[in-house]
């Protein structure tokens, strides 16, 4: 496969680290809903990032690791203003993603729209399916002979 699935209980984590950035200031990284599926020749993943802007984002891959960072910061805090209640997360959100060797990491694209990053990623050629020809020889000698 090329992708390694997550742990499952990653959602309960995630909840756990968001429960704790708004018990604490400070860069605790977070992280974002994500799914991954193949459609062609490519696997394309998709991260949930609302009220991220895409200068916010990066991407890097060392290894077939391949981690997205993003920052949404925090309303800034006014005497004019007073909090009700404070659900969303803000901070630093992290996730890494291990990729398979099958895939060509040189030529990944992101696009973030909509609070939606996407990134496509491309089977590598040497992982494609081909055909290999079948050569008949006349005299029925063998490649062993």
């Amino acid at each position: 496969m090329a992708l390694v699935r997550t742990d499952p209980f990653r959602e309960v984590d995630r909840l756990f680290q968001q429960l704790l950035a708004q018990q604490q200031s400070g860069d605790r990284s977070m992280t974002m809903p994500m799914d991954a599926f193949r459609k062609g020749d490519a696997f394309l993943i998709r991260l949930d990032l609302p009220g991220v802007t895409a200068d916010s984002v990066d991407l890097t891959v060392e290894d077939n690791v391949l981690t997205i960072r993003a920052e949404r910061p925090a309303p800034p805090v006014t005497d004019a203003v007073e909090t009700v209640v404070a659900e969303r997360p803000y901070g630093t959100f992290g996730r890494q993603v291990v990729l398979g060797n099958n895939l060509d990491t040189e030529h990944i694209e992101a696009e973030y729209e909509a609070g939606v990053l996407t990134l496509v990623i491309p089977v590598a050629d040497h992982a494609k399916p081909r055909r290999i020809q079948v050569v008949s020889r006349p005299d029925q000698q063998t490649l062993a002979s």
